[in-house]
């Protein structure tokens, strides 16, 4: 084995120990103490049980998916509807200055998104930066209520995950051949039309993608309805984490956890069966 091989060999099986240790072992241990019985002083016992994932239909817990999957699919339709517009500009903006865009995508990612979530709950408490300019400028006669309702954890969960729809979509539309669009238009499209019958069905992948990537996370961003709603939003990532620091109810929220891996992977086989159509028509 020549040096090469050996750094090949050696860099392969790190990430295979790491990927083992802290990716697999601990997403095994959830799936194990799901099944588990819950006990007071150890957090899990024997014997085995199905009644945690039975108590997932309760109508108290799916009241909280079902508020769940509403704040991710609006939160998701949100980044798309901001972050498509700017992917497609960034695309067609010249090549020179698609840098300096990128790195304002990406810069958000350099601080903690929990440091992020502080600085809009400064931006929008009662004596906060936004309300202090307004009743400066005497927009307004005494402050606005925005943190601790709903449009706060949607402005929260929009801004954190928002990169997480633009970059795809970038990835994809940067790539399309803008011959297509233009023979479009020698045929007699309109801009509704080209943009209807060319591109948005050629950046379904990355549609597809940033979807996925926004709308799994914004259901455990726990800490976003914890600071911006003041805990009156229940989301499955906050009713996870109450399971598990404050119940002691570990095999509960491993269930609920375990659902949410389902959750996933359902939404990875639709991504991929999409991809794979796509990709044989456009081989046809």
């Amino acid at each position: 084995m020549n040096e090469k091989q050996g750094f090949k060999f050696f860099a392969v099986f790190l990430n295979m120990t790491w990927f083992a240790l802290f990716v697999l072992a601990p997403g095994l241990m959830v799936v194990g103490i799901s099944f588990l019985t819950r006990d007071i002083s150890t957090f899990f016992a024997w014997p085995l049980t199905l009644d945690h994932y039975r108590e997932l239909v309760d109508p108290v817990y799916a009241k909280v998916l079902k508020n769940s999957l509403v704040y991710s699919f609006n939160t998701t339709l949100l980044c798309l509807g901001i972050g498509y517009p700017f992917a497609w500009f960034l695309s067609r903006a010249p090549g020179h200055r698609r840098p300096l865009l990128l790195m304002m995508v990406i810069i958000p990612f350099w601080t903690s998104s929990l440091i992020r979530t502080y600085a809009l709950v400064i931006l929008m408490k009662a004596n906060g930066i936004i309300n202090t300019v307004l009743l400066a400028a005497g927009l307004v006669s005494e402050p606005v209520s925005m943190l601790y309702t709903d449009a706060a954890v949607y402005v929260g969960l929009v801004y954190s995950l928002l990169p997480f729809m633009i970059l795809p979509l970038y990835a994809v539309l940067e790539k399309m051949d803008i011959r297509l669009m233009e023979a479009a238009r020698d045929l007699g499209a309109g801009s509704f039309q080209v943009f209807i019958h060319v591109v948005l069905p050629l950046s379904l992948p990355g549609v597809m993608a940033g979807c996925i990537m926004v709308f799994l996370p914004a259901m455990g961003l726990f800490y976003i309805p914890d600071l911006l709603g003041g805990a009156k939003t229940m989301l499955v990532g906050n009713f996870i984490k109450n399971q598990f620091l404050t119940a002691g109810n570990w095999p509960f929220g491993s269930a609920a956890s375990v659902f949410l891996l389902l959750l996933m992977v359902v939404m990875l086989g639709i991504y991929f069966f999409i991809s794979t159509r796509f990709n044989r028509s456009q081989e046809s």
